[in-house]
């Protein structure tokens, strides 16, 4: 609550109870906690295609990575503790990310001004577009994910002692449609964080002509680099490179 003494409200006495927008509300409380959010996502990004990656080191390699994983933080946590407190952190995370957004979307389309007729449409880049349906994507995707290699129901093997062969089940050749849909999720998520980094970049200072072009160059570096690494696990078990 807030004391003022405005006039031009109803008032007792001279005395004005208005209610204040608490600054995690504000927009630029949003996008602080677009940015905070989107960092913490991205660094996952980042050490979950590091670690995807290992399947290049063999079997025996993989399983001991993912085996490890479920032992993180024992004998303090119990096991696989710590890959549940950081599933709800990242479902918290994607959360906060998705309403964010949609608030700031929406108060910036009731902050336009009224069309004209003659007034020409905003030009603007493909991943700026589609960020709406991008999202819906790789939410799809991460929920199908979810299902096949964390939880085993949609995986052909679905043994949690073999994440090396749910893997190799998984993206077989005769399974292509699954590589399909990873490819599109992927691709999506590409467009997605290159809209993201440079929208970041701008924000640290990037604002003339020469700023954005390096901003631009950078964050599709970045998206194409992450979606090549996670491209190249699927890819490399549909060739028969792993199996």
């Amino acid at each position: 609550m807030h004391w003022t003494t405005d006039q031009s409200a109803p008032s007792v006495g001279h005395v004005v109870i208005t209610k204040t927008r608490s600054p995690i509300r504000s927009n630029v409380g949003l996008k602080a906690v677009m940015a905070v959010t989107g960092i913490l996502l991205v660094l996952f990004l980042i050490v979950h295609m590091l670690g995807n990656l290992k399947i290049f080191t063999g079997e025996t390699s993989f399983d001991h990575y993912a085996h490890w994983l479920r032992d993180i933080g024992t004998p303090l946590l119990p096991s696989t503790w710590y890959l549940w407190l950081q599933r709800t952190v990242l479902t918290v995370a994607v959360v906060a990310h998705i309403v964010a957004a949609t608030v700031l979307a929406r108060r910036a389309r009731a902050a336009r001004p009224v069309k004209y007729a003659h007034r020409k449409p905003v030009r603007g880049s493909y991943a700026a577009r589609t960020m709406r349906w991008g999202g819906v994507i790789i939410l799809l995707f991460v929920i199908y994910h979810i299902l096949d290699l964390t939880t085993g129901t949609l995986n052909p093997v679905g043994d949690a002692s073999n994440p090396y062969g749910n893997v190799v089940a998984d993206f077989a050749p005769e399974r292509w449609y699954v590589t399909l849909f990873y490819t599109l999720a992927v691709v999506t998520l590409g467009f997605h964080l290159r809209h993201g980094a440079f929208s970041a970049f701008r924000s640290l200072g990037q604002q003339s002509p020469k700023g954005e072009r390096r901003a631009r160059s950078a964050a599709l570096v970045f998206a194409v680099v992450l979606c090549a690494g996670y491209l190249v696990v699927p890819f490399a078990v549909l060739t028969g490179l792993v199996s």
